[in-house]
């Protein structure tokens, strides 16, 4: 099978997307491992490398004498056709196997707009689309990452989800499918095991009914299923597996640098933010272990920029100190970094350590054009203290600034959107104060998307017409020298707000629309909206009835079977405070807790690398 593959890669653009053979891959001798996982990324190669979650799982399982791991990412469309006119399924990197040869198949679920690429990759393998028309010889198809909180739009697609952190479980999950193989257990015998893990959810044990209405009325386990599927946390960091080498890719992928995670969790609290709810509670890893991880990493790749990543880097008690450390022990040499900065956590003394003298763009979230809104989803920043801190920035010499903003939040008015612009053309008439001609200002103003598990889980999503009004008025009014404005396009999120509180009756519309060409919807160029109008309208089902309705507190959500530990009665409080518009503030220790479940329901503790641990 290796060789049929060969004449292609002169024949594709980027054949680099599918050489395989980087630096650091691994390749195992597949007649000496008991259970083979292909570990699939549904987008492009160089958006999917970069991807932290995969790239440790690989590494993970790999260690693991009895087991191998190999990629693969979703194939260009030049593949793709190539590939499909040979009758030639999708294969891995590292062996060029079929997906179909491995026993396990597992999609990172990183955002709703790729979930097309996932059937068309199952597809191009000859694989089943569909888990009640796999059998035997078939491999299992697992997903994980955020969309796992609310896989119910493709649960149909899957065999099970792992819900939360996976270092420690893919072990166990990969343990009981050698233990069946061995055995000679047949899929529903290895499930049925599979279903003790904790963190395991498996969607056919579930039953979903419906009111005439349209809402979910009921989810009901079957066969034993737990009622509650809870998410899996890796409680302790600093004895949390971190791979000593990376792989180093042929070509440039879009984050080319080496990324190294600091911490996991925020306890800031927005109310829009998915990932600070369910990446609960904070994690951080020691100064040393960092350092160590670090040291490892750069002597077995030879990268010479690293990303220092978490939900909120800047939050780590001991950044200062780590920053000093790295810089002079690195510096000019190898460049640290870190993916964003927080507005209220920035320091021109931090950034300089980060950043060198390149002076390079600096990213800051205000997300709200007003302090009233800014209440509303709890980001705690007032206009003053926002504009102190630009003011900092152009002074300290950076001419370039980045400000993410959200439209279509909830209680959004006018007004709202007048602040946005105002804030930023006082800003540029801060830059220009002290650089001139040489000042930027670049706006990103997305559309809000309620997701699952937040506390405005509840609301409702602005419909197309609105979106497209609020980004003419943002289109009209920030224009100019200096000033430039991105937003997403209004189909798009749209689609996004569907799947991200779809339900399983949405699985008949996705494989429609993948019957129908779409693909890597997720790029402007390739959506394709005049298909999914009409798969919707064939379906009977209405986007609406996701996207622009409103939810009663009692409702019962697609997802509401899993949890993040965060409770729903803290959420639902959340989302009646946000209309009062009365903060809540930081959990981080020593900060108090504010009871919202994680800690009691997943018997786990914050940890602090400069305080320890606070109980809670």
């Amino acid at each position: 099978m290796y060789n049929f593959y060969e004449p292609f890669l002169n024949e594709v653009r980027k054949p680099s997307r599918y050489a395989g053979g980087e630096l650091n891959s691994i390749v195992k001798d597949w007649t000496k491992v008991n259970v083979r996982v292909a570990l699939a990324f549904p987008d492009l190669y160089e958006l999917g490398f970069s991807h932290l979650g995969l790239r440790l799982l690989y590494h993970r399982i790999n260690e693991e004498e009895d087991f191998l791991a190999e990629r693969v990412y979703a194939p260009a469309e030049d593949m793709e056709a190539k590939l499909r006119e040979a009758g030639l399924p999708l294969f891995s990197l590292e062996t060029r196997r079929s997906l179909a040869d491995f026993d396990l198949l597992g999609f990172t679920l990183q955002y709703e707009l790729s979930y097309t690429n996932i059937l068309n990759m199952m597809d191009m393998a000859g694989i089943p689309l569909r888990r009640k028309d796999r059998g035997e010889d078939f491999p299992l198809v697992a997903g994980g990452g955020p969309g796992s909180f609310n896989p119910e739009p493709v649960a149909d697609f899957f065999d099970f989800f792992l819900l939360g952190d996976g270092e420690e479980a893919i072990l166990e999950i990969l343990k009981v499918l050698a233990g069946g193989k061995a055995k000679g257990k047949r899929k529903a015998e290895i499930k049925k095991e599979l279903m003790t893990i904790p963190g395991i959810y498996l969607p056919e044990f579930y039953c979903v009914e419906y009111f005439p209405t349209g809402e979910v009325a009921a989810v009901r386990p079957v066969s034993g299923a737990p009622a509650v599927v809870h998410k899996r946390v890796v409680s302790d960091l600093n004895r949390a597996y971190l791979p000593q080498k990376e792989i180093v890719p042929w070509m440039e992928t879009v984050h080319d640098r080496m990324v190294l995670e600091i911490m996991r969790g925020c306890t800031r609290g927005c109310r829009f933010c998915q990932a600070g709810m369910i990446y609960r509670p904070v994690r951080e890893r020691k100064r040393e272990v960092i350092e160590e991880s670090l040291a490892a990493m750069l002597k077995h790749t030879g990268y010479e920029e690293v990303s220092l990543t978490s939900l909120s880097s800047a939050d780590h008690s001991q950044i200062q100190e780590l920053a000093g450390r790295l810089t002079a022990r690195y510096s000019p040499e190898v460049s640290i970094s870190l993916p964003s900065l927080r507005l209220d956590a920035f320091s021109p003394e931090l950034a300089a350590q980060f950043q060198g003298n390149r002076k390079a763009t600096l990213t800051f979230a205000p997300e709200a054009g007003t302090d009233r809104l800014r209440r509303v989803i709890n980001k705690g920043l007032t206009h003053r203290e926002i504009i102190t801190v630009l003011g900092t920035v152009f002074r300290s010499g950076w001419q370039k600034v980045k400000l993410y903003f959200m439209i279509g939040l909830p209680t959004e008015t006018q007004e709202d959107l007048e602040g946005l612009v105002d804030m930023a053309r006082e800003v540029l008439q801060i830059g220009r104060d002290f650089h001139r001609g040489k000042a930027r200002v670049t706006i990103s103003a997305s559309t809000f998307i309620p997701k699952p598990h937040t506390p405005f889980q509840w609301r409702p999503q602005i419909g197309r017409d609105e979106i497209l009004r609020k980004q003419k008025f943002l289109r009209d009014n920030l224009r100019g020298r200096g000033l430039e404005l991105s937003w997403n396009q209004a189909n798009m999120s749209l689609l996004e707000g569907v799947f991200s509180r779809g339900d399983r009756r949405l699985s008949n519309v996705l494989e429609e629309a993948f019957r129908r060409g779409c693909r890597f919807d997720a790029w402007p160029d390739r959506l394709r909206w005049d298909l999914w109008q009409a798969v919707f309208i064939v379906s009977g089902l209405r986007p609406d009835f996701y996207t622009v309705r409103s939810r009663p507190q009692e409702e019962v959500f697609p997802w509401s079977h899993l949890s993040t530990g965060v409770s729903t009665a803290y959420l639902w409080e959340e989302n009646c405070r946000a209309d009062s518009e009365i903060p809540t503030p930081n959990c981080r220790p020593p900060g108090r807790c504010l009871k919202c479940g994680v800690c009691r329901v997943l018997k786990v503790t914050p940890r602090v690398a400069a305080g320890g641990r606070k109980d809670g």
